[in-house]
């Protein structure tokens, strides 16, 4: 995946659409957006962190995700034109309420990964939540006829 241009993210935030069959590929550029800066939440990239990403980006995508995209989507530098939550706002509405709570459930996933969480990755979490417009039953999990 030619993560590094996050084309859809940055389309959706310059004012384009994205059409149903590109949604899969908005989520995946979310959710490497939203859990690389995750790691980078307490200003202490872990490799651990790293890692656990890189599991929960195969889980949730199928895809392979190198360190290296990890650590790039992670940079501050990225997020010059608009902080994460403000591309966050920008493309909630073209995400599937599936998307978006498989996003937030992810996060808190990474942010377990090292066993300790600060108060940074808790207003992280927050506010990403906020941002993705996901209710409290989507971040625990619930979802409507699902019976897992």
């Amino acid at each position: 995946m030619a993560i590094a241009d996050l084309k859809y993210v940055l389309s959706i935030f310059g004012g384009s659409e994205v059409s149903e069959e590109h949604q899969n590929e908005l989520f995946k550029e979310v959710l490497l957006m939203t859990l690389a800066r995750a790691a980078d939440a307490d200003i202490n990239i872990q490799a651990a962190e790293v890692e656990r990403i890189q599991e929960i980006l195969k889980q949730h995508t199928g895809d392979d995700f190198s360190s290296a995209d990890i650590r790039v989507a992670a940079r501050a530098e990225l997020y010059a034109e608009a902080t994460l939550v403000k591309y966050l706002n920008s493309v909630y509405k073209k995400m599937s309420d599936a998307h978006r709570a498989e996003t937030i459930q992810a996060l808190a996933d990474v942010f377990r990964s090292d066993q300790s969480v600060s108060v940074l990755e808790v207003d992280f979490f927050d506010k990403v939540a906020e941002a993705l417009h996901v209710t409290p039953a989507q971040v625990a999990g619930l979802v409507a006829g699902d019976v897992n």
